[in-house]
């Protein structure tokens, strides 16, 4: 996460909105830094991390498919998901779970990657949303903020509203840094392609490159 996502969420949640409240952050594994230690100083009345994988900031072992079977519909007053969606295949699914455990009156708020971000796959990486995306997949919350992110994302905070009906996604293409185009969904085949070989191929050079230059810093102190 980096500290543009941060600053969203800390200018944008306000401590009347978390206090006494309940709060889980879907993909809550702290790599780079994250809005739980702000967040439980405004004393929630529950704070959960849950991530596919244990780690840092983690408190329970859950994918995103599984949300509303593991707490039930309507359980948090405040969705939190940061650096997310871009990384799950079925972001359809994932938008749903969101807003079935987001209670009606509470808010979520989402930060992802947009156009031009470069391929990470940690573990994957599938989507980029845009500002456009983002108000047509939340057209069926009200919009509190939405905007984007100079490091190429996008940032919302939405509000459920108590007459929700959910929007049909169904039929929405969003791009795909996998095929490099606007799809509905992604096939097998599709990772077998030569242009998403070369992005992994170049990933994994970085990665190499990164880490022989931390090496030979750390040799030269």
């Amino acid at each position: 996460m980096n500290i543009n996502c941060i600053l969203f969420g800390a200018i944008n949640l306000k401590k009347e909105e978390i206090e006494n409240k309940r709060v889980i952050e879907i993909g809550s594994c702290n790599v780079n830094g994250n809005l739980r230690p702000l967040l439980e100083s405004y004393k929630p009345k529950e704070y959960i991390g849950i991530d596919v994988m244990a780690g840092p900031g983690v408190d329970i072992i859950c994918d995103v498919k599984d949300l509303v079977k593991r707490f039930g519909e309507q359980s948090f007053d405040i969705v939190l998901s940061t650096e997310l969606l871009e990384h799950v295949r079925d972001w359809r699914a994932a938008i749903h779970n969101i807003k079935t455990i987001c209670r009606k009156g509470g808010i979520i708020l989402i930060t992802c990657r947009s156009f031009g971000f470069g391929y990470h796959g940690y573990p994957s990486d599938f989507w980029r949303y845009e500002v456009g995306d983002m108000e047509y997949i939340f057209s069926d919350c009200t919009i509190a903020k939405i905007e984007r992110d100079p490091e190429r994302g996008v940032f919302l905070k939405a509000l459920k509203p108590e007459n929700f009906a959910e929007k049909d996604l169904s039929g929405y293409a969003l791009y795909s840094i996998v095929v490099n185009k606007k799809v509905r969904d992604l096939s097998e085949k599709d990772f077998k392609r030569l242009y998403f070989r070369r992005l992994v191929l170049r990933e994994k050079l970085r990665d190499f490159l990164r880490r022989a230059v931390d090496v030979i810093l750390c040799d030269v102190k």
